[in-house]
């Protein structure tokens, strides 16, 4: 009896080790399977393109006008791999944004937009000091035309950024410029004044000369407002800007209640384009200040069929209404 139950412990031993070693044999090919399969896959994973921050770098040098799209597809893939590459994430964010300020489609510029930013934001905190001033300078620009969609909640970041650009030591000739138009979006009329000064300083344009005589006009300084519209009504070629000009100037004459050479400017305007909306208007309030509201009220009529929602004219006729 004892005998038999002692060849049976035996048999169950075996049988034991048996099972116990085909599994072991059983999750060491699967442990191996798993390892080959994971090799495999990230080797066709990483040979598939070969795409390095170098390659970026060398369509960023490349003057190819499809580089940005290059850089924005090769880039998406490479930050999948390696979401932390900062050379990526600048070549990507600065290829977004310029794609974005290519685009027509206000929806495509926006996830353009937000893609650049996204990118540089998480750049800055892994970039080298050499690196930062430009990533805030691109930063900026990016928060400048987002906030040109978006009713200015962006301008304070767009000042935020391209003044740590401007500390760091970072020229850019537009630099300013965009400074200008984001204090004056905020209605900081002395700091856009200042910063459009130091703009043409760099470059000179109409369209500069325009936007500092609009901040001089609003922060009330009329003389200093007129100098710089002069410029532009005698020696601009872009009919809009000198349209523009003249109906600024007619304005200010309007305030300091010189009619009759608001009356010219406006006239002038009318010459040139008798579907100026704020043409039509100001003749109509020049009339007005003369007592003859028949004709008055005529030409704020006609400024509401060429802009129906003129909200000048829109209240004066509210006003004076019989």
């Amino acid at each position: 009896m004892d005998e038999y139950e002692f060849k049976n412990d035996n048999t169950a031993i075996r049988k034991s080790h048996f099972i116990r070693n085909i599994l072991f044999s059983l999750l060491a090919v699967l442990v191996f399977s798993v390892f080959v399969f994971a090799i495999i896959f990230f080797a066709k994973k990483y040979s598939k393109s070969h795409i390095t921050a170098k390659t970026l770098a060398r369509y960023w040098a490349d003057s190819d006008s499809s580089k940005y799209e290059k850089i924005y597809k090769d880039g998406k893939e490479l930050l999948q791999a390696d979401p932390f590459n900062n050379t990526a994430l600048i070549y990507y964010g600065y290829a977004c944004f310029y794609l974005a300020v290519s685009q027509t489609d206000s929806s495509l510029i926006q996830g353009y937009l937000d893609e650049a930013i996204i990118s540089l934001r998480q750049a800055l905190y892994s970039a080298r000091e050499k690196t930062i001033p430009q990533i805030h300078y691109m930063l900026g620009k990016a928060y400048f035309y987002k906030n040109k969609m978006a009713e200015n909640f962006y301008a304070d970041l767009t000042i935020e950024n391209l003044n740590k650009a401007l500390q760091s030591g970072y020229q850019a000739d537009d630099i300013y410029e965009y400074l200008g138009m984001s204090y004056a979006a905020l209605g900081k009329t002395t700091e856009s004044i200042a910063a459009f000064s130091e703009a043409l300083l760099v470059r000179e344009s109409d369209n500069l000369l325009v936007s500092i005589a609009e901040q001089y006009m609003k922060n009330g300084m009329y003389n200093s407002s007129k100098q710089y519209l002069f410029r532009v009504i005698n020696s601009c070629e872009n009919d809009l800007l000198v349209e523009k000009s003249r109906i600024m100037l007619a304005n200010i004459y309007l305030e300091e209640e010189n009619y009759v050479d608001a009356q010219k400017e406006f006239e002038e305007v009318l010459k040139k384009n008798e579907n100026s909306d704020d043409g039509h208007y100001g003749i109509g309030v020049i009339y007005e200040k003369q007592g003859n509201l028949v004709l008055a009220r005529s030409e704020w009529r006609n400024a509401l069929k060429i802009r129906a929602n003129h909200q000048g004219a829109l209240k004066k006729l509210s006003e004076t209404k019989k």
